[in-house]
C-alpha cells in the first residue's frame, strides 16, 4: 500500500474525494439497477454491479496514467486528439440512431469489443484542453475578433454543431464552460457578447429548421421544447413529467435519513434511476444527510479546485484546472437540480456516481490532467513558445 502512495502525485484531498465518490456509487448504482435487471435481464443485479467495477477499474487506470503525464504535453496532444474527435462525431452523427423515433445518435460502437461510447463526452475534453492551449498562447497579447474566428471559435463551434443535433444539454453546457473559460483566460469581454448573439442566433436557425424539416432530426427539438414548457408550465399530462414525478416521490419518502440503502421503491418506476436520476434514488435510501454529505464533497472538490488555481503558477494550468473541473461541478449541481425540480430535464449524470462507461471515463481523464497540474503546480514555462513536435510528445508519453 505504501508503494501505490509512493506513485500517486498531486494534491491527496482531490484524491480523496475522487475515491470517496467511487466507493460511495457503488451502493445506489447497485441499488437502483434492479429495474434494470428485471427489464433488460434475468432479474440478476450482480451483473449490473460488475459492469459499474469495470468501467470505475478502467476509469481509474486512465486517471492514474494520465495524472502521470506533464500538463504540458496536452498542449500538443489536443492539437492532434480534436480533429480526430470531430471524425468520431460526424460518423456518431451518421449512424442516424432512433429511439422512439427521437434522434438519439450519441452513442458509437467500438467494433470488435461491443463496448458504446459517448462521443460527445470526449469532445468536451479535448475542446477544453484546445481551448485552454489558445489562450494561454495569446496570453498578454492584444488580439482583434477576426484573428480568432479561425484559431479559436472555427473549431469551437465545429464540435457544437456536431453535438447539437443529438444533445442538446450537452452543447449547451459545453458552450458555457467555454464562455467561462475564454472569460477567465482573458479574452476580451466586449467579444464575448458578440460570440454569444451568434451563438443564439444559430441556435433559432437551427430550431426553425428543424421545424420546417422535422424528418432532418425526427423530433428531438419537440423533445426539448416540451420540457422547457413543462418545467415552466406543469401539464396535467402525467406522461409528459412522469419521470420528475416519481423523482419527487423518492426525494419524499427519504426524509431526514432515508429508508437505508436498497430500500427504494421508486427505483422499481423511475427510468434512468441509475443514472440520470440517481440523485433521486440516493436522497430516499440515505435521506436529507446522505443528499448533503454528496453535495459537500462536490463542493469541496470545487474548493479543492480554487486553491490550486490560486496555487498554480502557469497560466496554460490554471485555464485546464478551470475549463476541466468547473464542467464537473456544474454536472454535478444540475443532476441534482433536476431531481428537484430547479431545472428541465437534461439527461445529465451525476459524475463518478451514475452509471455509464463514458461519463466516468472522461470525468476520470479530466481529473487525471487537473491532478498532473497539481503534481507540477510550481512550474513555469514561457506560454508564448511553439509546442513540441506531437511525434516526440507522444514518444516521450510512452
Amino acid at each position: 500500500m505504501k508503494t501505490i502512495f509512493q506513485h500517486i502525485k498531486g494534491d491527496r484531498a482531490i484524491w480523496a474525494v475522487i475515491a470517496l465518490l467511487a466507493v460511495f456509487s457503488f451502493l445506489p448504482v447497485y441499488s437502483a439497477s434492479s429495474n434494470l435487471a428485471y427489464l433488460y435481464g434475468d432479474g440478476n443485479t450482480l451483473g449490473f454491479l460488475i459492469k459499474h467495477l469495470a468501467h470505475l477499474m478502467l476509469g481509474f487506470v486512465i486517471l492514474y496514467g494520465v495524472h502521470r503525464i506533464p500538463f504540458h504535453y496536452f498542449k500538443g496532444l489536443s492539437l492532434i486528439v480534436l480533429p480526430a474527435v470531430m471524425v468520431l462525431l460526424v460518423i456518431t452523427m451518421a449512424q442516424g440512431t432512433t429511439i422512439d423515433g427521437a434522434n438519439a445518435s450519441r452513442w458509437i460502437r467500438v467494433p470488435f469489443v461491443g463496448v458504446s461510447f459517448q462521443t460527445s463526452a470526449a469532445a468536451a475534453v479535448v475542446l477544453m484542453v484546445f481551448v485552454a492551449r489558445y489562450l494561454s498562447r495569446i496570453k498578454d497579447k492584444t488580439v482583434t475578433f477576426r484573428e480568432t474566428i479561425l484559431p479559436l471559435w472555427l473549431p469551437v463551434f465545429g464540435v457544437l454543431i456536431l453535438i447539437l443535433p443529438a444533445n442538446f444539454s450537452t452543447a449547451a453546457l459545453i458552450f458555457a464552460m467555454v464562455l467561462v473559460l475564454v472569460f477567465v483566460g482573458g479574452y476580451p469581454l466586449r467579444y464575448l457578447g458578440l460570440i454569444v448573439g451568434i451563438g443564439l442566433t444559430f441556435l433559432t436557425l437551427f430550431v426553425l429548421t428543424a421545424k420546417a424539416f422535422p424528418g432532418v432530426f425526427p423530433n428531438r427539438v419537440d423533445t426539448w421544447m416540451s420540457r422547457v414548457e413543462n418545467f415552466w408550465q406543469p401539464t396535467e399530462d402525467k406522461k409528459d413529467d412522469y419521470q420528475i414525478e416519481k423523482a419527487k416521490i423518492a426525494i419524499a419518502s427519504g426524509g431526514l435519513m432515508g429508508l437505508g440503502p436498497g430500500k427504494s421503491v421508486q427505483k422499481n418506476y423511475l427510468p434512468q434511476s441509475s443514472s440520470d436520476f440517481i440523485y433521486a434514488i440516493i436522497v430516499e435510501e440515505y435521506g436529507l444527510v446522505g443528499a448533503l454529505v454528496l453535495l459537500l464533497l462536490y463542493l469541496f472538490l470545487l474548493f479543492r479546485l480554487v486553491i490550486l488555481v490560486y496555487k498554480t503558477q502557469n497560466f496554460f494550468g490554471r485555464l485546464l484546472v478551470v475549463g476541466l473541473g468547473l464542467p464537473i461541478i456544474f454536472q454535478a449541481f444540475i443532476n441534482m437540480a433536476v431531481a428537484v425540480e430547479l431545472f428541465p430535464v437534461t439527461g445529465q449524470t451525476l459524475p463518478l456516481i451514475s452509471a455509464g462507461g463514458s461519463s466516468i471515463w472522461m470525468t476520470c481523464l479530466a481529473l487525471g490532467i487537473i491532478l498532473s497540474v497539481s503534481a507540477n503546480h510550481n512550474a513555469v514555462m514561457d506560454e508564448t513558445t511553439e509546442e513540441q513536435n506531437p511525434l516526440d510528445i507522444l514518444s516521450e508519453t510512452i
